[in-house]
Parts: C-alpha cells; sequence; structure tokens
C-alpha cells in the first residue's frame, strides 16, 4: 500500500515537474516567409526568452542565407515549405512574414494541426480572405492573432485607459494618422516592395498598408461597435513609384455619437504614426510611442495641459512573440476586441473593405450590423 502510494506520489510529482518544465520552456515558433521587411522583429527576439525559433519556410535561398548572416541562424533550419518545416520541426505556432495574400494559405494549413498563428497586419488582403481563416481558427481552436507596431505603444495604451475612466468626457472623435514618404524612397527590400506594391499581394495600397493601423486603435477604443457608415477617398500621388495601387487614403467612419477619420499615406515628409482622441471636456495626442499631451478644456479656447513621457510596458505586453507565448501558454487571456485580436481584426477587414468600396464607386457604405 505504501509502495503504490509512493508510486503515485511519484508520477503526479513528475508530471507536474514535466509540466512547469514545459511552461517555462520558449515556445517553439516557426516563420514562414522572409520577405517582409519587419521579420528583422522576430529574428532578432529570442533573446527575450520566449520563443525559440525552429523552422524558417522561404524558397529564395539567396534572401535565406543573407538573413542567415545578419541573424546567425543555420540554414538547417531552412525549408522550402510549410508542410516540409512542420514535418521536421513540430512547431506551437506560426508567424507569417510573407505577402498578405499569403495569410490565408498559413492558416489553412497550420490550423488542421493545431498550430496557433500570428500575422503581421493586416490580417488578410480581404474580408472574404478574413472570414475563411475565422471559419479555420475557430473550428480548429486555435489562437489567430494579428501584429501591428502601434500595438506596443504605451502613449496608445494610456490613451485608452484615459478614455475608459472619463478623463476627457465622452469619445466624440479620433483622428489617427499612419506612413511615411513611401516604400521605395524608405528603401525598402526588393522583395518586400515586389508584393507591397501588388494590388493582389497586398490587397492595396497605403490604404491597407496604414489604414489598418487607424481601425484597429479605432475598433478597440470603440469597445469593438462597428461604425455605421464608411467613407474613402483615395489617390495615387507618385504614379512612378506606385503604379499599381492607391498611396494616399482619407477614411471617415460615422458612429452614433461618435466620428473618426483615418489618414494613412506613403506621401508624408516624415514618417509617423499617431493619434489623436477628443472628448467632451479634453482632448488626448499621443504624439508617438512614448510621448502623450492631455489637454482638459478650460473656457472658451483656452486649456490646461499635461504632458507624460512614458515608459515601455512590462514583459511580456511589450512585444508580439513574447504575447504570442503567453497567450499560448494561457498565462494571459486577452480581452475582447484587444488590439491583437481575432475580433478587432474582423472588424478592420469590414472596415477596410468598406473603404476600399467607397474609394472605388465614390459613395458612402453602409456596414451591416
Amino acid at each position: 500500500m505504501i509502495q503504490r502510494f509512493l508510486l503515485s506520489f511519484s508520477v503526479l510529482i513528475a508530471i507536474s515537474f514535466n509540466a512547469k518544465a514545459q511552461d517555462s520552456a520558449p515556445l517553439k515558433v516557426g516563420v514562414v516567409g522572409l520577405t517582409h521587411d519587419h521579420v528583422g522583429w522576430i529574428l532578432g527576439s529570442e533573446d527575450n526568452g520566449a520563443i525559440k525559433i525552429v523552422g524558417i519556410v522561404e524558397s529564395n535561398r539567396d534572401l535565406a542565407e543573407k538573413y542567415a548572416k545578419q541573424y546567425e541562424y543555420s540554414m538547417s533550419i531552412v525549408f522550402n515549405t510549410m508542410e516540409e518545416m512542420i514535418s521536421a520541426t513540430h512547431p506551437e505556432a506560426v508567424t507569417a512574414f510573407g505577402s498578405i495574400y499569403e495569410h490565408l494559405e498559413v492558416v489553412e494549413t497550420c490550423a488542421p494541426k493545431g498550430i496557433h498563428v500570428m500575422v503581421e497586419k493586416p490580417l488578410a488582403v480581404s474580408l472574404e480572405h478574413a472570414k475563411k481563416m475565422e471559419a479555420l481558427a475557430l473550428k480548429h481552436n486555435i489562437h489567430l492573432l494579428t501584429n501591428y507596431e502601434t500595438t506596443w505603444y504605451p502613449s496608445n495604451h494610456k490613451s485608452y485607459e484615459l478614455v475608459k475612466s472619463g478623463a476627457i468626457g465622452d469619445l466624440r472623435k479620433v483622428v489617427v494618422r499612419d506612413g511615411h514618404k513611401g516604400p521605395i524612397k524608405i528603401g525598402v527590400s526588393n522583395e518586400f516592395m515586389e508584393w507591397l506594391g501588388d494590388p493582389i499581394q497586398n490587397g492595396g495600397g497605403a490604404l491597407m498598408d496604414f489604414g489598418c493601423y487607424g481601425a484597429n486603435l479605432i475598433t478597440w477604443l470603440q469597445n469593438g461597435k462597428k461604425p455605421n457608415t464608411v467613407t474613402a477617398v483615395t489617390q495615387q500621388q507618385q504614379p512612378e513609384n506606385n503604379p499599381k495601387v492607391d498611396d494616399d487614403a482619407t477614411i471617415i467612419l460615422t458612429y452614433d455619437n461618435s466620428n473618426a477619420v483615418i489618414q494613412a499615406s506613403w506621401n508624408w515628409p516624415i514618417g509617423r504614426k499617431d493619434m489623436e482622441v477628443y472628448g467632451l471636456t479634453g482632448a488626448i495626442y499621443a504624439d508617438n510611442r512614448n510621448n502623450l499631451r492631455v489637454q482638459i478644456s478650460d473656457g472658451y479656447d483656452d486649456y490646461k495641459e499635461e504632458s507624460y513621457i512614458l515608459e515601455e510596458r512590462p514583459a511580456p505586453l511589450n512585444d508580439p512573440f513574447a504575447l504570442l507565448a503567453a497567450v499560448i501558454k494561457n498565462k494571459i487571456t486577452l480581452e475582447p476586441f484587444d488590439l491583437s485580436s481575432l475580433e478587432n481584426n474582423m472588424v478592420v477587414m469590414e472596415i477596410l473593405e468598406a473603404a476600399s468600396e467607397s474609394a472605388a464607386t465614390k459613395r458612402t457604405i453602409e456596414i451591416k450590423k
């Protein structure tokens, strides 16, 4: 009896030890594609200990070797197909760093195998692709997250906190501006530009590339509400550099008691990712990643201002891949319509689809609730 008890106790200890070891072990991640210039983000992220890159899918050997020299990984972990990489390395999650069009194929391959997926923004090239991805994620019970640079900005999270606390009164208007001088002018890689300026592989131009940031943040601030209407105007100001796609977009969203303006452009003289939030009694200016100002109305045009220089958020809330690991290991549960969540990004895709239709047809699009 005592021997059986000791044996059972030993088994329980072993199970508990193995579970804790597995829980603390880095998440095994595969990287699918190297053509997105943001891929350096994950290739240089293993130092935080949250993930371990076990495999890379890239058929362009020259590109894979270029990054291998830069980030010192072995070419033995580079495979031509997802199936080969998955069979050889058994990742727990994959991150997509190819064209946006390829996101659907990544989910189609990984979801049935129970492999979680994180894609670079936006979620998909179209609402049709997004719905297929959502159905697969739900059917196979995987996490499907979308990564935006602005998700990790302390200024955006402070803005959210202030809005929800009522610091500026009821929300009335949000203005989000994102973009830069244009892919060619800032010198993106040839591999990146090959699909970034392609309306099929990228789903559009600046409207998709930078319009998604504003749609993501506004949906978050609106607690997941869809806009009532979407109106958009697009232009092509650099036809010599962006002959196939728009390079400037202005998107107007209306809600019951508020509105929002998204200004997405490849024509800004200075790169920017900033947001203004207006309430009944004050305004918030998230000027960049760490700087934020709050103005509270005092009379007609006077105001009291408080400025913040914000510290980076604590781990794992400061890094996309650390967050991915924490979510998969059930250390963190995303709030409904969190910036990275599938729910939020399905609304984003509905907004972008309506914006594209509005720009093409020169009319306002009503959103079905």
